[in-house]
């Protein structure tokens, strides 16, 4: 059994990326963290950011209710991440020290939009500030160096996995789960010109046609001195 952690921007990055996969992972007895970095506060046209800080935290603890996942709100402000930030990164740190996972999760950093990249970045960072004893924030002590697994990209664009996740079985709850976010679904529709869900079933079925799956989830492995493993962890 595993603590898995899952250090994402906005509500709704899990469920479109890994949903699939972490429920996979709970089902074989793992924790499973998700902690959201920032509010997703700017993401829709008409609500007003404050109001939408709210209602996005709300879609989120049902989503992670509907999986038996714990939920981290960091609540920084969309756009407001920035990979030498410092505020951030300490949080990342903290929550790292405090879950103790065994591997984390997080975007890829080649994503198509600044707060992605800049929370793989601080992700990367926070990993290994974590586990020197002698960096001091809220939370005390150091963290293991564990390792990191990219997760794809929204739509796939410029992404090529090393490790698959066959999430046949569990492809209706992971949609079931991103309907929670019905404010992103028009936001997407209305920003973005797309059926949010439609998009989402689309990609892990062209990734499950790489891999000899109906459906699947694509991961890259984060290949730095100290954070490779002999082990497969995902499930």
């Amino acid at each position: 059994m595993y603590t898995v952690l899952v250090i994402s921007c906005h509500p709704d990055d899990m469920e479109i990326a890994c949903a699939g996969t972490l429920l996979k992972c709970k089902e074989r007895g793992d924790r499973v963290v998700i902690c959201h970095l920032s509010s997703g506060n700017l993401g829709h046209v008409i609500i007003p950011p404050d109001e939408l800080t709210v209602m996005r935290a709300k879609e989120a603890e049902r989503s992670a209710e509907m999986a038996g996942f714990e939920i981290i709100h960091s609540r920084f402000d969309d756009l407001a991440i920035y990979d030498n930030n410092k505020e951030a990164r300490d949080k990342v740190v903290d929550v790292i020290k405090s879950v103790n996972p065994d591997f984390i999760i997080t975007h890829d950093p080649n994503d198509y939009m600044p707060d992605h990249t800049a929370v793989s970045r601080l992700v990367f960072d926070a990993s290994f500030t974590a586990t020197l004893p002698n960096y001091h924030t809220q939370v005390e002590g150091a963290a293991k160096m564990v390792p990191i697994y990219y997760m794809d990209t929204l739509a796939g664009v410029n992404f090529n996995p090393t490790e698959y996740v066959d999430v046949t079985d569990h492809i209706d709850k992971k949609l079931q789960m991103l309907e929670c976010h019905e404010s992103q679904i028009v936001w997407m529709r209305d920003h973005d010109g797309i059926d949010f869900p439609d998009m989402v079933r689309t990609c892990c079925r062209y990734r499950g046609y790489q891999c000899g799956a109906d459906y699947a989830e694509g991961f890259r492995q984060c290949q730095v001195y100290l954070k490779g493993t002999t082990k497969r962890l995902l499930p």
